[in-house]
């Protein structure tokens, strides 16, 4: 054990469970905020491979009941614990609901952020905080984005997530914190939500080539974004938390590719030809439109020397290969 404990909310969800994964490989002890679903169970399927019995008395892994809507859980929790690092990776975090789901959006990815921020400064711990932004901030700007791009968002949850960002840097230009912002572009894995496009695509094609399936309905085919691979991107959380100077980056491959693209990469390694099985849906639209998010992430590696290995293409095959590998687990 290195001796360092670290918070993490929304540990649940895709980029909870890597971070997870890394800290625990790092010696942390790991403490993360889980939200209940009304059958009062936790959704912490992706943390199977790292649970730990509450029973075990040299555990390093501790799940709490708690949600970022709530002020006075964030406060007791951070005096109680003292982490060293926090990660605030809790979101509302699908674009399309947050046009349906507005208050909701910001009251979890806004409001939530500024909770936490208040929480550590109410407490007095003295810790490093990590939020998670998104390049859905940049809106329609012309692509690359770095860190000296206007933001522009164009949706609830980007809005929601500009509040968090800045929220943020005031915290840390009034009160001295060491709180950075990771400006992370789409970053993806085999467990990215079933409702998220690339999931989406990569679960109809494994499905499909199975037989289960014949189609797939997707919306804007000629939207540009940058994909990476989610592991790699929980490690840029890490380091830049462990950086002498606290400094916000953009996370970002750098690569481009349509909707179009990754489909048909995606059905292609499953054996299949996209346009035999993929059709529009118009429903899927979203009322403003983010054409195209390609990252420069030239900046955090120089000063820090994380790069992206994963590119799309590959990123397609990966989480194809997990799809079919789950279809065979089930028979």
């Amino acid at each position: 054990m290195n001796g360092k404990t670290a918070l993490i909310t929304g540990i649940s969800g895709q980029d909870g469970s890597y971070l997870t994964e890394l800290l625990l490989s790092k010696g942390y002890e790991v403490h993360g905020i889980v939200r209940q679903t009304s059958s009062l169970i936790a959704n912490t399927s992706r943390l199977d491979g790292v649970y730990q019995d509450p029973h075990e008395p040299e555990r390093r892994l501790f799940l709490h009941k708690g949600d970022v809507t709530d002020a006075g859980m964030l406060v007791n929790l951070v005096r109680d614990i003292r982490p060293d690092e926090i990660y605030n990776l809790a979101s509302q975090s699908h674009v399309q609901v947050s046009f349906d789901l507005p208050e909701y959006t910001a009251n979890v990815t806004a409001l939530g952020a500024i909770r936490l921020l208040e929480a550590v400064r109410a407490s007095g711990v003295d810790t490093r905080i990590y939020q998670a932004s998104s390049s859905e901030m940049f809106g329609p700007a012309a692509p690359p984005q770095d860190e000296t791009t206007a933001f522009h968002p164009r949706s609830p949850y980007g809005v929601a997530k500009l509040y968090a960002h800045w929220a943020t840097v005031n915290y840390r230009e009034s009160y001295g914190m060491f709180a950075v912002s990771g400006i992370a572009f789409n970053h993806e894995s085999p467990r990215r939500g079933e409702t998220f496009v690339t999931r989406k695509i990569t679960r109809a094609a494994a499905r499909i080539a199975a037989g289960i399936e014949k189609r797939v309905y997707l919306g804007n085919l000629e939207a540009v974004r940058d994909w990476g691979y989610a592991p790699e991107y929980a490690e840029a959380m890490w380091l830049m938390l462990q950086h002498d100077e606290p400094v916000d980056y953009v996370l970002a491959t750098g690569r481009a590719a349509t909707v179009r693209d990754f489909a048909e990469a995606a059905f292609a390694h499953a054996g299949l030809d996209w346009r035999d099985h993929v059709e529009h849906d118009e429903r899927y639209e979203r009322p403003a439109e983010v054409p195209e998010l390609v990252g420069d992430a030239a900046k955090i590696g120089r000063e820090i020397g994380w790069r992206a290995e994963v590119g799309w293409d590959r990123l397609a095959r990966i989480m194809v290969d997990a799809d079919l590998a789950a279809l065979a687990d089930r028979g």
